[in-house]
């Protein structure tokens, strides 16, 4: 509706309407939050949780429309069908750019339990965004790298138990974890360091897709395996609002979660072993979905 104004007047236009847009829904989110942090009351405080995530899906739902009115973006989503609203979900998914996360929460925004990422640490001093996503119960992981890991083991201990507090929280409300198997956006750079078997994507990381099944038990009951592709370049945020991003496409599928999957990757050898097997195949098929994507 709005695309064909020019982009000089287009561009501010949008960035303000999506800023408008947060600071609405984060005023409203933060009103309810200190509402439900003065509650004692569990039942008050479930309706409120479930109120949050309501807010926070109606400002999913307003961003893309705006993405919609202000951009000629051409959408391509395959395997969105026989989703369910109150199933329970773990996504995976490669990862190109910071543009990944308005696509997945576009697509799967009131098709799934609302999305909830694992986040730096660091995000948390995001104005807006990072106190939002505290209240809207995100973990936020601290991470470590191999020197420190090495010299104080325990540090890999905490995030563990991140992990595990936060899963337990899930148990028991509808939820779709959503985990970037790779760690880190692909760069080309990245995946020649790496030494990476595929061609389109790094190497995945196995440990935390292990730890959050093993930590969920049964109350998953489909991994959402999700393709990404970008036709040109995936580009940045301010390239999707400028419009700059021409072709998304996007490939989901649905796994089912057998008991092998589930087990103590950190203490069981021949476990860990056939885990990461099964994540290698995973990442060899998304590789050939990668291909056969761009190729359309």
């Amino acid at each position: 509706m709005f695309a064909s104004i020019p982009a000089l007047l287009r561009v501010p236009l949008a960035i303000l309407l999506l800023i408008v847009n947060t600071v609405l829904h984060v005023v409203v989110l933060f009103a309810l939050t200190l509402v439900k942090l003065l509650l004692p009351l569990h039942g008050a405080r479930v309706v409120l949780s479930r109120a949050l995530v309501a807010i926070a899906e109606s400002w999913i739902g307003v961003n893309s429309a705006l993405f919609d009115l202000f951009t000629r973006t051409r959408w391509h989503i395959e395997g969105v069908e026989g989703l369910e609203r109150d199933g329970n979900y773990l996504v995976l998914c490669n990862h190109q750019s910071w543009v990944d996360i308005p696509v997945l929460q576009k697509i799967f925004n009131r098709r799934i339990p609302f999305l909830r990422f694992f986040l730096k640490s660091q995000l948390i001093w995001v104005p807006l965004l990072g106190p939002a996503w505290w209240a809207l119960d995100f973990p936020f992981m601290k991470r470590h790298s191999r020197e420190a890991l090495a010299k104080r083991p325990e540090l890999a201990g905490k995030d563990r138990e991140t992990t595990r507090r936060a899963c337990e929280k899930f148990r028991h409300l509808p939820v779709s974890v959503m985990n970037f198997v790779e760690g880190t956006r692909f760069t080309r750079a990245k995946h020649d360091a790496q030494g990476s078997p595929y061609r389109h994507l790094l190497r995945p990381k196995a440990g935390g897709v292990a730890f959050v099944l093993d930590a969920m038990g049964e109350g998953l009951h489909a991994i959402l395996d999700v393709t990404i592709v970008y036709a040109q370049d995936a580009g940045s945020l301010m390239d999707l609002i400028a419009g700059r991003i021409r072709d998304i496409r996007v490939h989901v599928r649905q796994r089912a979660i057998g008991s092998g999957l589930r087990g103590d990757y950190e203490n069981d050898p021949a476990f860990r072993e056939r885990f990461q097997a099964w994540v290698n195949a995973l990442w060899a098929e998304k590789d050939a979905e990668v291909k056969r994507l761009l190729a359309q």
